[in-house]
């Protein structure tokens, strides 16, 4: 169990691009789908608890399915697993990377790469969307929230914060039928 662990972190770091946003859809196809270590609703929620804590994102989520699997030795092996590709692939960048980081191919291959990974953020967030069960009626939410932070400058802690407190006042106030 530990070595299929390791494994399937360490394949999750190695095939991803575009940070922990992007590693989403492997994430879940490989811990949800195929090996049924968490529900797509704990995937949602450590999603949410992973986005709170400080650290890698998907050091974060990769350390709670370890740890649920095999407590620490299991959260030790999956943090590797999900740290070393990018690790070892920045340490080769770095010892390589002044010798072709004028060449005109590598930098067109880099504005190449750029739209391919919003692309892997926009999907995950859209799955997202839909697991949180954010409609018309309540996509105002997230988007106030990120005009908040990206036009006004406001802390992402406040927003958390004043998400929670309102989903607090409308579950206490209001008391939703779902």
């Amino acid at each position: 169990m530990y070595a299929e662990l390791f494994k399937t972190f360490f394949n999750i770091g190695l095939f991803t691009l575009g940070g922990g946003y992007a590693m989403i859809p492997l994430i879940e196809q490989e811990v949800v789908e195929k090996h049924q270590w968490a529900s797509k609703e704990e995937l949602l929620d450590l999603i949410a608890v992973a986005q709170s804590c400080p650290g890698v994102f998907a050091a974060n989520i990769s350390i709670f399915i370890g740890y649920k699997l095999r407590g620490v030795r299991g959260a030790i092996l999956t943090c590797m697993g999900t740290c070393m590709p990018s690790f070892l692939i920045i340490l080769l960048i770095a010892m390589f990377f002044h010798q072709f980081q004028d060449n005109a191919v590598v930098q067109s291959i880099f504005r190449g790469i750029r739209p391919a990974v919003v692309a892997l953020i926009a999907v995950p967030t859209f799955r997202l969307a839909q697991s949180a069960k954010i409609t018309w009626v309540n996509c105002w939410i997230p988007i106030l929230g990120a005009v908040a932070i990206w036009a006004m400058g406001v802390s992402p802690i406040l927003v958390i914060l004043a998400a929670g407190f309102g989903g607090w006042l409308y579950g206490t106030f209001v008391k939703p039928t779902e």
